[in-house]
């Protein structure tokens, strides 16, 4: 009875690793249509909290535009300063948007300033992008930070206009292919 068991778990093992092996070669179809998009530029913001912050940077996006599967992936690093209380940011973030009409879903590892204490944490986003537009919201989690002279947003809303001054076009139609630069 013992032998039968590890016999037929041995079976039941061989056979789903196959059948999971083979599923990605038999199921997949080649798109007819295939563009991806490669977009960098700097962009502007202002960032509204407890204390309306601007924002400034750079973004790399890099766009696959398919008629099922369309995703845009994004790096950005800028900086942010409060001009009131003279609190200076720098971020570093990531964010996708997984299909054609969706939320962005983000990370963004932040530091903060105020030219003697210095702070660095983590913020979550969410947001919306549309055309050049990219509003997000967010929370900072900041290590415990001092009672006095340090004013930073904790939970922020931030609306972003990004403008693409390089763009590079990879496509290929049925066996054709090409590349070019706008």
């Amino acid at each position: 009875m013992k032998k039968t068991l590890q016999l037929f778990f041995i079976l039941f093992f061989f056979s789903t690793l196959g059948y999971g092996q083979s599923m990605g070669s038999w199921d997949k179809k080649k798109p007819f249509l295939k563009v991806k998009i490669r977009k960098t530029g700097p962009y502007f913001g202002l960032q509204r909290g407890n204390y309306l912050i601007a924002e400034a940077g750079v973004e790399h996006l890099w766009k696959k535009v398919e008629l099922r599967d369309a995703i845009n992936h994004a790096l950005n690093a800028g900086f942010n300063y409060n001009f009131k209380h003279n609190i200076l940011g720098y971020d570093m973030g990531y964010w996708v948007k997984p299909h054609r009409i969706a939320l962005t879903y983000g990370v963004n590892l932040v530091f903060r300033t105020n030219f003697d204490t210095h702070l660095i944490g983590v913020a979550p986003v969410v947001g919306f992008k549309f055309w050049m537009l990219h509003l997000q919201t967010g929370y900072h989690f900041l290590p415990k930070r001092p009672e006095r002279d340090f004013e930073t947003n904790t939970f922020f809303i931030s609306l972003r206009i990004g403008l693409a001054n390089e763009r590079k076009v990879d496509w290929s139609l049925g066996k054709k292919s090409g590349k070019f630069k706008i």
